[in-house]
């Protein structure tokens, strides 16, 4: 089975068709996905939809891009709408510094009160990073001084140096169709340096559709279609892949684990 880790159902061309998105999901093997919250204001949106199949888990928090629309949402709110069952991460928050849609300080703000939500709830923190890695690394290292935090970098798209700030800090790094792209190479070098146990897979959809599919709008089906590009990429067999990504999952999400009677393979980061 593959995971679709991070997704966004709620967005037109997803939750107007969902029955046909889980079929198709299906049928590609693809067996479980997270719709991820952009807005705290929608939270009931994400709850909608994780209830109405247990093939989908949801997260919340702000997105960068909507910082300045949510700036002083607490810590607490955040740990006390993850209360919900099937809420399994917070997020996702983080930089932009490419669409700059909030102001810097602000999304670091609310990137940090993120932080704190992660910490004290014990969910996994979805971490959103665009052009903003020097600023990313030394909040993310200073934040972990104050005290453990699990998180995975999703549709990673950074340089070398977050990657193994990402690595050193024992946070996992999730790869989108972007490393399906021809001019990604330099991605695809970022992914053979990672040690196997901090990878994950996703498609961002309806974003970031992979190669043949680019142009496309995304979906949860062809996350099948960007890890066998990258079990290529990492000298895999696909199941292979699909096995330690699924593991890996399971492994950082593990409300997602519980819920789904799997025991986490190894101890969680």
């Amino acid at each position: 089975m593959l995971i679709d880790s991070h997704c966004h159902l709620d967005f037109p061309g997803l939750g107007d068709d969902l029955d046909g998105v889980l079929a198709r999901a299906e049928a590609a093997g693809v067996g479980r996905m997270v719709t991820i919250s952009t807005f705290v204001a929608k939270a009931e949106t994400y709850r909608a939809l994780a209830e109405r199949d247990p093939r989908i888990f949801c997260s919340i928090g702000t997105h960068p891009h909507n910082a300045a629309a949510e700036p002083d949402v607490s810590p607490q709110t955040l740990v006390d709408l993850a209360r919900h069952p099937r809420c399994v991460a917070i997020g996702e928050a983080g930089l932009d510094y490419f669409y700059d849609k909030s102001p810097r300080d602000v999304q670091a703000r609310v990137f940090r009160a993120h932080i704190a939500a992660a910490r004290e709830s014990g969910l996994p923190l979805v971490i959103h990073a665009r052009d903003a890695d020097e600023d990313m690394i030394a909040i993310l290292t200073e934040e972990m001084g104050r005290g453990r935090f699990d998180a995975v970098l999703h549709c990673f798209s950074s340089g070398p140096a977050l990657a193994r700030v990402g690595v050193e800090l024992e946070l996992y790094l999730s790869f989108s169709g972007i490393v399906t792209f021809n001019r990604s190479d330099e991605l695809r070098a970022v992914a053979r340096s990672l040690p196997l146990e901090r990878i994950l897979v996703e498609t961002d959809a309806p974003y970031l559709a992979p190669q043949p599919k680019r142009g496309k709008p995304n979906e949860p089906a062809y996350v099948a279609i960007t890890a066998a590009s990258l079990a290529q990429t990492l000298g895999l067999a696909p199941a292979a892949l699909a096995d330690v990504t699924t593991a890996n999952f399971y492994r950082l999400f593990r409300k997602a684990a519980a819920a789904d009677g799997v025991a986490p393979a190894g101890e969680g980061a």
